[in-house]
């Protein structure tokens, strides 16, 4: 055995280890361009789990105020971070990222350049009417330059962009997908034409895609049940195991014979299947 010293020194982390897959370094990497500077010294991201993306404040009224904005911001991140699937915000007092700075002397020279040259907010109402004004004249600028709304959920996109947002687009493609997913297990006969004729726009390519997913899907759910040697409470497992079938085969169901279930589940998981069918229509 090698002394843990010689492991520690040795050891590298994983390929692909890094801040930049992490969904809470994203957002707190463009979080002062979606909210503001002035936001940003008094609310943070604090962590991030099942969609949801918790926000620590500064003080429960920049919660309360915040909560009245979520849409708008949750709206901004979209736009900026397309692949977060950021669904929700939870705001809670606590900690903030980064030192509070000092506030500006009575003295100080107030600059007239530039958003951050402009004098702190008196407060969190303030701060967050400056926000929105921000947000509301950034749109109007997009507007008068081309910019249109997303047929799904009016956010702006760039004039040459499709009729949807990139938020709205992987939305749809994954609403297909899942029906598609849902055909392919309720009908796996219908094949891709029959499948195609009920999911407008769906291509071959795609087809094929959703196909090898889920068939690798359901073989790891029957593996899963062969390993353990039983099946759920509920026998899942025996519903799948039939649209596996068909689907692996391409066969309508009515031309699969005995010998092509038992090749194609192997000799155990078919026992396990259908043996104990079997023996409860005895017991029965």
């Amino acid at each position: 055995m090698k002394p843990l010293s010689e492991v520690l020194h040795s050891w590298t982390p994983p390929s692909g280890a890094t801040g930049k897959n992490d969904p809470l370094v994203a957002v707190s990497a463009h979080w002062e361009d979606v909210v503001g500077s002035e936001v940003a010294r008094n609310a943070s991201p604090s962590r991030f789990g099942d969609e949801t993306l918790t926000v620590a404040t500064r003080s429960s009224a920049w919660s309360h105020q915040l909560s009245f904005l979520a849409e708008e911001i949750l709206a901004a991140l979209r736009a900026r971070l397309p692949n977060l699937h950021v669904r929700a915000l939870r705001f809670r007092v606590g900690r903030i990222a980064g030192p509070r700075p000092a506030p500006p002397a009575a003295d100080a020279p107030r600059r007239s350049i530039g958003k951050s040259s402009r004098v702190a907010a008196a407060s969190s109402e303030e701060a967050l009417e400056r926000w929105r004004g921000d947000v509301t004249a950034t749109r109007r600028a997009k507007q008068a330059a081309g910019w249109k709304e997303c047929a799904g959920c009016a956010a702006l996109v760039s004039p040459g962009a499709a009729a949807l947002c990139i938020v709205c687009e992987i939305a749809r493609e994954q609403r297909r997908a899942d029906e598609v997913e849902r055909l392919l297990f309720d009908a796996p006969w219908l094949g891709y034409a029959g499948t195609a004729a009920a999911v407008s726009g769906l291509s071959i390519e795609e087809y094929e895609s959703i196909r090898a997913r889920i068939l690798t899907r359901w073989w790891e759910l029957l593996s899963r049940a062969k390993t353990a040697k039983r099946l759920s409470s509920d026998r899942r497992e025996r519903s799948i195991a039939s649209s596996y079938v068909v689907l692996r085969s391409k066969l309508p169901p009515e031309e699969i014979a005995p010998a092509t279930v038992r090749n194609l589940l192997g000799d155990e998981l078919h026992d396990l299947i259908y043996g104990m069918e079997r023996n409860e229509t005895n017991v029965e």
